[in-house]
């Protein structure tokens, strides 16, 4: 790849050994490759460079990701560059709460997950208008489906692809908190008991977090678990339906009426 072809990130981490296996690894994959090891540092380098996408850890010592992008960012909490950010998943709600990425991962990252991260989002913002990049194509609803039973996950997958709506799927409860920040789907359905964060306590954090809180969420649960639909849809729970099934055709319906308006 010739030097005036290659995309320009810069990487803000201040472990000097994840720094340099990164930077080398973004290398060897055709990209050029500035770093910083502070949020001030990271700043001083926007000085002289736009990049086309800002690499982040969130936990540093000094103003820290959090104030890196409080710096680069509008008064609607919009950083001015895309951005992928690196935290550890449990400070997750604490530092999305307000703050519009590009996109999320997890330390400790597999190289490979933010490589694909990296070319979605230059990808995604390398047209003439990134706004419209990151909408679903061709108008479609875009719906995250939280269900860990495989078969389960494929028919429910197939019944809402084949009804016209685009479908992100995810096995576990946090990991629908880090797409539902990032992506912004029209609609949630999760599943009441999943590994790592139950489905009401995956709703009641989206709730809570004013990028999220106003994605309807249906919760589902076939297991005839004895709570009360009112339990579970009222107050601040978040749920917007509770529905005592996971089947194709009744969750297909219930997406559709939430989503009529």
């Amino acid at each position: 790849m010739e030097s005036r072809d290659k995309k320009t990130i810069l990487l803000i981490d201040d472990d000097a050994s994840l720094l340099v296996t990164l930077s080398d690894f973004l290398k060897f994959e055709g990209y050029q490759v500035l770093t910083a090891d502070s949020g001030e540092q990271g700043l001083k380098r926007l000085e002289k460079v736009t990049p086309d996408l800002i690499i982040l850890d969130m936990s540093m010592p000094g103003m820290g990701g959090v104030g890196f992008l409080r710096e680069v960012s509008s008064s609607e909490g919009k950083p001015k560059y895309p951005v992928l950010v690196l935290t550890a998943r449990a400070n997750m709600a604490e530092f999305f709460a307000n703050v519009d990425v590009d996109g999320f991962v997890a330390k400790p990252c597999d190289p490979e997950d933010l490589l694909m991260e990296v070319g979605r989002i230059i990808f995604l913002r390398s047209g003439d208008d990134p706004v419209s990049a990151s909408k679903p194509r061709l108008g479609k609803k875009k719906v995250l489906l939280g269900e860990d039973d495989r078969m389960v996950n494929e028919n429910l997958v197939l019944a809402f692809t084949d009804a016209g709506y685009s479908v992100e799927t995810v096995f576990k409860g946090p990991e629908i908190l880090e797409k539902a920040i990032v992506q912004k789907p029209d609609a949630i359905i999760v599943k009441l008991v999943l590994a790592g964060m139950n489905g009401d306590s995956v709703a009641g954090m989206l709730k809570e977090m004013p990028n999220t809180k106003d994605i309807p969420v249906i919760l589902s649960d076939d297991t005839g678990a004895k709570v009360t639909d009112a339990k579970m849809t009222g107050g601040r729970s978040g749920v917007k339906k509770f529905v005592r099934s996971n089947n194709s055709v009744t969750l297909l319906a219930t997406i559709k009426e939430v989503l009529k308006g």
